[in-house]
């Protein structure tokens, strides 16, 4: 006697997440559920999307909004479960009794800008199939221009964060994560720009630093950043003292265990309780991650894996990680930023903020992605550290007349508190975030 497998999805993301600028949210279902690579590329916004037509099921996202999923077995067949959060999937499997088959490894991250395709056949269901919808154009601008460079990639920052403005960000204050960096330092310059080419009243925004116990450069920093352009009184310093600082729960929260990536949410989540303290009815945030990402910005030297060679003949490395058909690409995480966004995403979401990163629009990465780095840096690793603050000052200028001021680089959980006590509040070594991270599921 033959039995007919049934297949159930269950979909626990949120649509109201998502911002789509040129079409509904159904519509853009319609178009994923279409499986058509190009008319997915055409959605405009950040966006997490899940389409089921049968047994076959699609999932699309950008990088500012996750999707992970989990395939259960029952006796009548596979349940796909679809959420933004591993703990999410877990705590449906415990409801339905199901939270024996469970592991956190065994869940999976749809990747950024590829539509992921599973089929729904019984045991066993096959591996996902990708087809990517984003691969925008290497090396497309001469190198004899970074005004032109600069004009370009900033103007479409401008752009996008001008759309946020009118069509979502409409009403209410509106904060930047800031601490006078190069992108966090143009995300404000362009969202106050932005904001009286709009008619708006600039007084909605505010730019908020972090500083542990009083110490940090970055309070410093912006202080300069500031009253080099006479906008300090958009400065609202958040003072936390250390015992704030809890990596455990920024663990729980991100659902990883990269040290850099924990580190940066334990020092993101304890200006989020603050601001959230001050400003109970807050709503809209916005910052400058994946700034360091489009233009390649990260320490090379630090990570053995890596090279000035692999980081500029690979697209979209650090956006990406090494690729879903590579041996490297994580399942469970994806990789890049497309895994390393939670930092942002999740510490954001859990305080009851809704965040906005410009820099990880495909629109925005387009044309960074554009750039020849190989051609403007020769192989040198200090060139292409300059360029980053070369390409944006002059953006800045371009678009709004200002002259941003450029700083030394230095990571956010760095500069939020002095470097002797840093050290003694995060781990040394990855295994201890690791084990707190799968303590969650014992």
């Amino acid at each position: 006697m033959n039995h007919e497998y049934i297949s159930n999805v269950v979909d626990l993301t949120n649509p109201e997440k998502n911002v789509i600028y040129n079409m509904t949210h159904e519509e853009a279902v319609n178009i994923l559920k279409s499986g058509d690579a190009n008319a997915v590329r055409t959605i405009d916004g950040q966006y997490s999307l899940v389409s089921v037509d049968g047994k076959t099921i699609r999932m699309a996202r950008s990088i500012g909004r996750p999707i992970r999923y989990f395939i259960a077995k029952k006796a009548a067949g596979p349940v796909l479960i679809i959420a933004e959060r591993i703990d999410t999937i877990f705590d449906y499997l415990k409801q339905e009794g199901l939270d024996d088959q469970f592991h956190p490894s065994y869940s999976r991250m749809a990747p950024a800008h590829y539509i992921t395709k599973i089929e729904l056949l019984g045991c066993p269901d096959p591996n996902p199939v990708y087809n990517r919808f984003f691969t925008p154009e290497r090396n497309r601008f001469s190198a004899d221009d970074p005004g032109m460079i600069g004009k370009n990639y900033i103007g479409v920052v401008y752009n996008e964060i001008k759309k946020w403005l009118q069509y979502r960000a409409k009403t209410g204050p509106v904060g930047v994560t800031f601490s006078a960096g190069i992108d966090s330092g143009a995300i404000f310059l362009l969202t106050y720009h932005a904001l009286r080419e709009l008619g708006e009243s600039p007084s909605r925004l505010k730019a908020f630093t972090l500083s542990i116990d009083g110490s940090g450069e970055d309070l410093m920093q912006a202080r300069k950043f500031l009253e080099a352009l006479n906008l300090e009184i958009f400065l609202e310093p958040v003072e936390a003292d250390y015992n704030t600082l809890d990596w455990k729960k920024a663990v729980k929260i991100v659902e990883d265990y990269k040290s850099l990536d924990i580190q940066s949410a334990t020092m993101n989540l304890s200006l989020l309780q603050a601001v959230r303290s001050r400003y109970p009815e807050w709503k809209y945030l916005i910052d400058g991650e994946g700034g360091d990402e489009n233009l390649k910005d990260y320490p090379i030297e630090e990570n053995p894996e890596l090279t000035i060679r692999s980081v500029l003949n690979n697209l979209m490395l650090y956006h990406e990680g090494w690729g879903v058909d590579s041996i490297k690409h994580s399942l469970t995480y994806s990789g890049g930023l497309s895994r390393g966004y939670m930092r942002t995403f999740s510490t954001s979401d859990m305080m009851g903020f809704e965040g906005f990163s410009p820099y990880t629009l495909p629109n925005v990465i387009e044309i960074s992605e554009g750039i020849p780095y190989i051609e403007m840096t020769d192989w040198d690793h200090k060139k292409l550290y300059d360029l980053k603050g070369r390409i944006v000052s002059l953006g800045i200028k371009a678009i709004t007349g200002m002259d941003m001021p450029v700083f030394e680089k230095r990571r956010f959980q760095h500069g939020a508190a002095s470097g002797s006590d840093f050290h003694r509040f995060f781990p040394e070594k990855e295994i201890a975030y690791r084990r707190e991270f799968l303590s969650n599921y014992e």
